[in-house]
């Protein structure tokens, strides 16, 4: 059977003339539609629609949004200490213009353009622009390395790059002049033009447009974006998403949510992230009024100035603060350590209570109340006091965490997809949702397991493959046209889906046995001690953890205990300490097989960073890289029996 069913469609000509790199790649490009390369995915089209007049184009779903939301806030920024608004009509009108000036420069349909900034409102309209033309926009995460911008430069071949400031300029200044295809640079933030660069205030002005002239010019078939992954295992690699793979899934994971014109988000996550740029498309398809976060520093500040009724985050964001706030009554002891830990646990019942669908005793309910007027009020003011649903994806979301902020009165959903899936495969969601699954498939999308434990998707949302990798796009595919996640997990009797782990990150031990370090993580990582950990043991006799302590909590405990405060290396050298994280990792982990335990650890005093190169941009650990990394820590665990 032939899987290669769909034809994909860019645009006729790039920098280079008919030779560009669309053709010299995957084939020969002739009236728009590119003929040399066919999806391997399933043709599933639309799906079926959720509304009658659905956006057919991401272009389209801007301008609907301007006609019927006449807002004066669709998008705000502060500045000068001050909220700003922009209006859905000003939106639009500058997307038009910035549209308008590409077009002056050459820029045409299916041309790539790059986008590296933190989220704003020009970032939104920058892709806006990007949509109306029929340009590729290739969004590039501002946490990459020169080398990583470089690669994604050139292998996308974008013609025209977006960078936020002169400071961004100044550090990809020799990245920018080895990309033979930049022809032009535009900073979002600049007080004059040179022949380096232009301002985006005189791009648009310089767009000749009189806002009431909009002619789509793409098809839902089209590629919208070209999003590079984060590599955990290799190179990046480009994934190419059409209007239709991702307005689908932002219309179909949205189904149950009941959004509405009055909710108000704040933007977190990078713009850069399909979570997010799926997350900002909902927004304004709804008439939302959107809130860009100032920086990550800022968040707690802009949480409190917003009060968001939407927040959109990854894991990491609620286990850092929920360890604030267990540092903080740690570090006020006594009576207050005793009351926050109490509150915590009873939440932790209750929540587990009506996950499972029972009733609350008398008791319990009268409980919570008490801990919610003393507690857990504080934690929903953290947020801004009037969060209505909090959604969360990219990682694995634990269920004491789960428990700990639903049963604060913090709704937290978790749901699972990958940049390949546009992203949302599957979603708990008011209506339904259970405790340690990612939820069922979305409208429109459906899931199995392969006979090896693997996750397999299709729906409308699948991408349809690897820019410049036609190889790594028929792996990626079932002969029948399914995509392969490289996730193994299990699908209960209701159709809810639990992820196991990464089926590339399975290790093998010297005794034949087959570890799932993810899990074992976020065991480890449930301790307040433990801020980081990371599993290894790949043909080794037995399971160790390289681990990296929450030193805040460390010094917390110090004081209690009487024992001097030490510094980051001390404390991992400490015997003490190391016994006491030896201790909470047998603690944690004590259901674990016997073959799965962890017999060693070893302390780091600095954290895993996308810095560092241990993390991706989205957080996830290159495993490789920290074998690599720390190959003397870890022969010393395994040589020390």
């Amino acid at each position: 059977m032939d899987p290669f069913k769909k034809v994909v469609s860019f645009g006729a000509h790039g920098p280079r003339g008919p030779y560009d790199l669309f053709e010299r790649c995957f084939g020969r490009v002739k009236n728009g539609i590119l003929t040399g390369f066919l999806s391997p995915k399933r043709a599933v089209g639309r799906g079926e629609p959720l509304f009658a007049d659905e956006p057919k184009t991401i272009a389209e779903l801007f301008q609907q949004s301007a006609q019927k939301f006449p807002k004066t806030n669709i998008l705000n920024f502060k500045r000068d200490g001050q909220w700003r608004g922009v209006s859905g009509e000003e939106m639009f009108l500058r997307m038009q213009k910035c549209s308008a000036s590409l077009a002056a420069l050459g820029i045409q349909k299916g041309d790539r353009v790059a986008i590296l900034a933190p989220n704003s409102p020009e970032w939104t309209i920058t892709d806006g622009a990007c949509q109306l033309l029929g340009i590729i926009d290739v969004p590039i995460y501002t946490t990459l390395s020169p080398a990583s911008i470089e690669y994604i430069l050139q292998d996308s071949g974008s013609r025209v790059l977006f960078l936020e400031n002169e400071a961004s300029f100044a550090q990809l200044r020799n990245v920018i002049r080895n990309i033979e295809t930049l022809e032009r640079v535009v900073l979002f933030e600049s007080s004059s033009n040179n022949e380096s660069h232009t301002t985006f205030d005189d791009l648009l002005l310089n767009g000749k447009t009189d806002g009431s002239k909009f002619e789509n010019e793409c098809n839902a078939d089209e590629i919208a974006t070209l999003i590079y992954t984060s590599g955990t295992t290799g190179e990046p690699k480009g994934v190419m998403l059409s209007h239709n793979c991702i307005l689908s899934n932002v219309i179909d994971a949205g189904e149950k949510f009941e959004f509405a014109t009055h909710d108000i988000p704040l933007s977190v996550l990078p713009l850069s992230h399909i979570f997010e740029r799926s997350a900002m498309y909902l927004y304004i398809y709804h008439g939302m009024s959107v809130h860009y976060a100032e920086s990550v520093e800022k968040v707690p500040e802009n949480l409190s100035e917003v009060r968001p009724t939407i927040f959109v985050g990854v894991p990491r964001i609620f286990e850092k603060v929920y360890a604030k706030a267990k540092l903080n009554s740690a570090n006020a002891g006594g009576i207050r350590e005793r009351l926050f830990d109490w509150a915590i646990d009873v939440g932790r019942q209750f929540a587990m209570q009506v996950s499972q669908g029972m009733a609350s005793s008398t008791a319990l309910k009268f409980k919570h109340a008490v801990a919610d007027i003393l507690v857990f009020s504080k934690l929903r003011r953290f947020f801004g006091g009037r969060l209505r649903a909090c959604i969360t994806g990219g990682a694995a979301l634990t269920d004491d965490i789960y428990l700990i902020f639903n049963g604060a009165g913090i709704p937290v959903m978790q749901g699972y997809g990958l940049t390949e899936t546009s992203p949302v495969i599957t979603s708990n969601n008011p209506e339904f949702s259970r405790l340690g699954s990612v939820g069922k498939p979305i409208r429109n999308m459906s899931i199995r397991v392969a006979e090896d434990g693997e996750i397999e998707a299709t729906g409308p949302g699948v991408m349809l493959g690897y820019f410049h990798k036609p190889d790594a796009t028929r792996e990626a595919f079932t002969e029948d046209g399914w995509f392969r996640t490289g996730d193994i997990g299990r699908i209960d009797e209701d159709g809810f889906l639990y992820i196991t782990d990464r089926k590339k990150e399975l290790f093998k031990t010297s005794g034949g046995k087959y570890i799932a370090p993810s899990p074992i993580e976020q065991m480890i990582r449930a301790s307040r001690f433990v801020s980081q950990a990371v599993l290894v043991g790949n043909g080794r006799r037995f399971a160790a953890a390289l681990i990296v302590p929450n030193f805040e909590m460390l010094e917390s405990y110090a004081r209690h205990k009487g024992v001097p405060i030490l510094t980051p290396k001390e404390f991992c050298r400490d015997s003490r300490i190391i016994d006491l994280i030896r201790r909470q990792v047998a603690s944690h982990t004590k259901d674990v097989a016997r073959f799965e335990s962890v017999k060693k650890i070893a302390l780091l005093e600095n954290e895993f960073s996308v810095e560092g190169g241990e993390l991706t941009p989205t957080l996830k650990v290159r495993r490789r890289i920290v074998d690599e990394k720390y190959k003397e820590v870890i022969e010393k665990m395994y040589s020390e029996d």
